[in-house]
This record gives C-alpha cells, sequence and structure tokens, in this order.
C-alpha cells in the first residue's frame, strides 16, 4: 500500500503570496497614476482659463486699439500677483497698471463721470471691490496731456493727506495716457453750491471749507517740497462719501523748493474768476499765494451759495465780494448775512468766513495769510483782525498801503514779506474776547 504525503504544498503558497504582492503594487500604481491625473488635470484646467483671459484681454485691445499698426512688446507689463497688488495698496504707492488692467477695470470703460479739455474719468472697480476714478487724458500735438500727466504724478502721487485725492495709480504706454484716483461718491462742490437740485447745510459747508484749507495749508507748508496748485475752484474741491473735502486735479500744479519765494512762470494759469491778480499785473511775483487768492473767491461763493459773478435785473455787473466788502465797510455786514437768509445760530460763522475771504484776495500777496493762519481763523479759535480794503488793483490810481508803501511797487519792497508769515498778530489775535474773559474770571475767583 503507498503512503500519502500530507506535507503543505510550498509551491501553491508561494505563488499565492507572489500574487497579493501584485495586486497591492498594482493598487498602489493606479493610484500615484490617479493623484498625478488630478493634479495635471487641474494644472491644465488653470491653464486653460489663464489662456482664454489672456485671449479675451488680447482681443480687446486689439479692437481697442485697432489703428495700431503693430503692438510693441517693451509696452508690455507683467501683472501683478494679487499680493504684490494689496502690499502696494498698503504702503499708499502709485501702482503702474496696463492698459489691459484699466479695461478690466472699467468694465471696457462703460461709465462716464464726467469730461472735459483734458480728457474723460470713468468709473471703474478693483478686483477686491474698491471704486476708483480712471482719467484718460486727451493726447494731441502740443503735449499737454504729457504734461497735465507729469503735472499729477510728480506732485500728488508724492503727497498723502486726508484733504487730498488720492492718485492709485497711472498707465502709460504708446496707445494710453490715464490717471487712477479714489473714486469721490459726491462729486465736486460746485454741484451743490450752483446746482439747484442738491444742497448742503451751513456746518456741512464750514467743514468743507475748513478742511479744504487744511489740505492746502499741507501742500504749501508741510510738503518736502512746495506744492502750488494754481487752480483752486470748487469744481476741484471733491467729496467723499462723508462729504469729507479733497483738493484734485494737478494738472497745473508744481514743485518749488520750501525755500524758493516765487515761481517764474510764462503765462496765464487757473481760471478766471478765481485766478489772482498778479498774473495780469507785472509787478509781483507768482507765489504760493495765488492759492489763497483763489481760496478767498471760493469762501465767497460758499457764503453766497452762487457765483461771485453775475449781472443785475438792469443787466450791470453784480459782483458778490464787492458787496460783501461795502457791508464790512459800512458795519452792516451782520444785516448783509442776514438777507443772504442765514439763521441767528450760523451768523456768527458766515461773518467769520466773509471776514477770512476778504483777508485772502487782498491784491497784494504778502498782504494775504498763509493756509495755515486761514485754518485757525475759519476754525474760530483766534480773533480776526479786521481786514483791509482790497480790490486796490482795481483802481488805475496809485494808493498807498497803511503803511505808506506804494502797492504800485514790487511786493519784495513791501513790509509785509511771506519770510515773517509766523508773525500771525497781522491776520488775527491769539486769544479770542472768551478766552479773555475767562482769564478774567479766574483772577478775580
Amino acid at each position: 500500500m503507498s503512503s500519502v504525503d500530507y506535507s503543505p504544498d510550498t509551491n501553491s503558497s508561494s505563488n499565492s503570496s507572489t500574487t497579493a504582492t501584485s495586486v497591492g503594487v498594482t493598487l498602489v500604481i493606479f493610484i500615484v497614476i490617479g493623484v498625478i491625473s488630478c493634479c495635471f488635470a487641474r494644472k491644465v484646467k488653470q491653464c486653460i482659463v489663464t489662456e482664454l483671459r489672456n485671449a479675451v484681454a488680447s482681443s480687446a485691445s486689439n479692437v481697442a486699439h485697432s489703428s495700431a499698426p503693430y503692438a510693441v512688446p517693451v509696452w508690455e507689463i507683467d501683472q501683478p500677483t494679487m499680493e504684490k497688488f494689496i502690499k502696494e495698496m498698503a504702503e499708499q504707492r502709485a501702482i503702474r497698471f496696463t492698459a489691459h488692467q484699466l479695461y478690466y477695470f472699467t468694465g471696457n470703460y462703460s461709465t462716464p463721470l464726467g469730461a472735459g479739455g483734458f480728457g474723460t474719468v470713468y468709473k471703474g472697480e478693483f478686483p477686491n471691490g474698491v471704486k476708483i476714478a480712471v482719467k484718460v487724458l486727451k493726447r494731441n500735438s502740443d503735449k499737454q496731456a504729457e504734461e497735465q500727466f507729469m503735472n499729477e504724478v510728480g506732485t500728488i502721487g508724492k503727497t498723502y493727506h486726508i484733504n487730498l485725492v488720492r492718485l492709485n495709480g497711472f498707465c502709460y504706454d504708446q496707445y494710453m495716457c490715464a490717471l487712477v484716483f479714489e473714486y469721490m461718491e459726491n462729486r465736486s462742490l460746485d454741484k451743490y453750491l450752483f446746482g439747484k437740485s442738491e444742497e448742503l447745510d451751513w456746518r456741512k459747508l464750514q467743514d468743507v471749507a475748513i478742511g479744504t484749507a487744511k489740505g492746502l495749508a499741507y501742500l504749501h507748508e508741510e510738503c518736502q517740497q512746495k506744492v502750488i496748485h494754481y487752480d483752486i475752484k470748487p469744481a476741484n474741491i471733491l467729496l467723499d462719501e462723508n462729504f469729507t473735502p479733497k483738493v484734485g486735479d494737478f494738472g497745473l500744479a508744481k514743485l518749488c523748493n520750501r525755500d524758493s519765494t516765487h515761481m517764474s512762470l510764462t503765462g496765464y494759469r487757473g481760471t478766471p474768476g478765481y485766478s489772482a491778480p498778479e498774473f495780469l499785473l507785472k509787478n509781483y511775483p507768482i507765489t504760493h499765494k495765488c492759492d489763497v487768492y483763489s481760496f478767498g473767491m471760493v469762501l465767497f461763493e460758499i457764503v453766497g451759495r452762487k457765483r461771485n459773478g453775475g449781472v443785475t435785473d438792469s443787466g450791470n455787473p453784480d459782483w458778490f465780494p464787492q458787496h460783501v466788502w461795502e457791508a464790512h465797510e459800512k458795519g452792516e455786514l451782520v444785516e448783509f448775512v442776514r438777507r443772504c437768509g442765514y439763521a441767528e445760530d450760523d451768523k456768527e460763522g458766515v461773518i467769520r468766513m466773509c471776514e477770512v475771504a476778504l483777508w485772502c484776495i487782498q491784491d497784494c500777496p504778502d498782504k494775504r495769510p498763509p493756509m495755515s493762519a486761514v485754518v485757525k481763523m475759519l476754525e474760530g479759535f483766534v480773533e480776526i483782525v479786521p481786514p483791509s480794503k482790497p480790490f486796490l488793483y482795481l483802481d488805475p490810481t496809485p494808493k498807498r498801503n497803511s503803511r505808506g508803501s506804494n502797492l504800485q511797487q514790487t511786493s519784495s519792497s513791501s513790509d509785509y514779506s511771506t519770510s515773517n508769515e509766523d508773525s500771525a498778530s497781522y491776520w488775527y489775535k491769539k486769544t479770542t474776547p472768551i478766552m479773555k474773559k475767562y482769564e478774567i474770571q479766574i483772577e478775580s475767583s
């Protein structure tokens, strides 16, 4: 009888172990391949989306600049990453944008905000939701757009103040010359002074005047280089969503050294009705005091809530600043303010603004107060010295001021030079009657 062998089958066990190992390795390989495929598919999808976006941007640019025979790669600027964008915004630095970016920010320039000789302003929005205003400058043969571009970037681009419009960035290439500003929700002051549909109460107008004065004081007295605006008027005083005033439009502005007493300019600057008389008189140099004069004219329009120049029903010239001076000279300013329709509670502030305005528009630049003194006078913390008569430049007969100096002489021989602006006692007293009364009470107690 043959014996039966019950020993384990080693070959079968080995084959089973090998099969299990193969299956495991295969599964691992498939899993790795799957993970790699998912990652690759995701990256391919991102590349496709990026290529589509670039293609749309390229086609939009070609449509916008179809008149250009070819594009120059040197003008192409790499789009910054969002991290770099946010960082530069946080550092308050003006960013150089591409034409493609401005196209997207403005929705193909679909919402114009206004237009003028300089160009057109469009409403836009950054990817993070911040609203902007894009000023696209018109290019012409006389290079005015390039000059305005350099003035804006070279002046306001170097400053930052709550009462100055913020320059967020710019674009300049062979196709486009544009400036990107913060968006001002309530547009400009002239809409509320000269328009019939919207008005601001007196308290808000006071705040607008003081804020504008602070912005100009910063430009004249606090910047590393003095900035002269040359075109202060209600249309260039912009209001944000809280009606905080911000001086804008620095297309005519100039930088000068802090120790410079005047600027050498050729030609007329500014807007008629706001420009200082020294632009028409050869015996006075052009200084930052021309901005003070323009601001004084703005104060008159705030008080009157109308344009300074007009005509009467009989057709005669009607100049509001002249009426204010005549009322002040006769001691009837209180009654004049009442006739303008102001309430009793607002009377004191209106009279103060009239007196400040009369100081700001003095014909001799040196007799106008610096903007820092204007701020103090408007805020009501000092007692304003009664202003002297302005408009002497309109009189063809030479006049003399209170110190006897001939007003037809140059301001270099004036008794009140710009180098002595810190001596503010000429325009105001450093203690108000209220403060004096308080001091008397303390001494007697």
